[in-house]
């Protein structure tokens, strides 16, 4: 069994080949401000970036604040939300955080993870997602469908559940690298480590990744 000293080692090798390979990896929701990109991120949920990104257009020309999202009526919402599913929640969760900033928090979106949570809506997939990205505050790893699949595939972590998951990729790559990471494993979910068929004859980590629970034929 792999030590976890041989995983910050390993860790510390993946992180360098993926920052070469993607020296430009970067959170790809779209936003001008911190409440934009909270909005982003909570329509993130079960849906594509490229999706989200071709639906807040005319979402943030009508909304560019919390108060404008707060004041919004919630199927004027729900209208410009559709596209990105579970519209519905979705919207109902938009106007709730961005009423509870404007009343709680003077129309800013909080900076500690204790209070960004209290948002609806908000768990620390998204939590993580703004406070890093918005304010420099990092308080943990972004962990979504790419990192749960990509971070069990390299062996960093047993579990499936994000917070266990966040706690272990914690554990193996330093603070510093903690949002690095969740970019870099979007870029390289996409690119390379795609879930119907991972093209690992072609992936920059290929002779590290121990490829746990690929198929064998699968495996070049």
């Amino acid at each position: 069994m792999e030590s976890l000293l041989e995983k910050k080692k390993r860790a510390k090798k993946i992180l360098a080949a993926l920052k070469k390979a993607y020296p430009k990896a970067k959170c790809s929701l779209d936003y001008r401000n911190p409440v934009q990109l909270l909005v982003a991120t909570i329509l993130s949920a079960q849906c594509t970036d490229a999706r989200v990104n071709k639906t807040t257009p005319s979402l943030f020309s009508r909304c560019k604040t919390a108060r404008d999202f707060a004041d919004a009526s919630l199927p004027e919402l729900e209208k410009h939300v559709r596209a990105t599913g579970f519209y519905h929640n979705k919207a109902k969760n938009i106007q709730g955080a961005c009423r509870m900033i404007v009343e709680k928090y003077g129309g800013k979106v909080p900076k500690s993870m204790e209070e960004i949570l209290e948002l609806p809506g908000v768990a620390r997939k998204t939590a993580n997602i703004v406070l890093g990205n918005a304010y420099g505050v990092i308080e943990g790893v972004p962990v979504d469908t790419h990192a749960i699949r990509i971070s069990r595939l390299w062996g960093f972590t047993k579990h499936t559940d994000p917070k266990k998951i966040e706690k272990d990729l914690m554990e193996i790559v330093p603070r510093e690298d903690w949002l690095k990471i969740s970019d870099l494993f979007v870029h390289h979910g996409r690119a390379i480590c795609i879930a119907r068929r991972p093209r690992c004859s072609v992936c920059p980590v290929e002779k590290i990744c121990p490829k746990k629970g690929l198929p064998k034929e699968w495996v070049r």
